[in-house]
């Protein structure tokens, strides 16, 4: 079966749009305060439901490409992260299992620190969720 890609696409490009805006000094020093903090937010909330996004699309791609048991050993999200990288689908499970934690900051009361950790986060997560995207189309029949 293939798989509909199109929102984790979508959601790929918004978080690197962005992230575009947010790592501009040249767009961000034209804003106040408040507009650079809404900004920040939304990449955040882009990397909330792009990561969410990324890891149900490897669980799906996993039932549909593997046996039954195999598609349903991952039993954790990261046994889910380590199958996708014994797969190629991602590259390294770790950095995944750090996304994780970072989304998980977001889920607890804003906190301007934990805020700049998420943000940083979404820097690092954009080359990875873009490659799982790439992946997951060449690998799409």
């Amino acid at each position: 079966m293939t798989l509909d890609l199109s929102s984790l696409k979508e959601a790929v490009t918004s978080l690197e749009k962005t992230l575009r805006a947010a790592c501009s000094s040249e767009k961000m020093a034209a804003l106040d305060k408040d507009q650079r903090e809404a900004i920040k937010a939304g990449v955040i909330k882009n990397f909330e439901f792009t990561y969410e996004a990324c890891w149900k699309f490897i669980q799906r791609w996993l039932r549909e490409n593997r046996s039954g048991t195999e598609a349903a050993d991952p039993r954790t999200r990261k046994d889910l992260f380590r199958a996708a990288a014994r797969d190629g689908l991602i590259r390294d499970p770790l950095v995944w299992f750090e996304y994780g934690d970072a989304r998980n900051l977001t889920s607890h009361a804003y906190d301007r620190a934990k805020a700049e950790i998420v943000f940083q986060a979404a820097v690092g997560f954009l080359p990875d969720a873009k490659y799982l995207l790439q992946q997951l189309q060449n690998r799409n029949d």
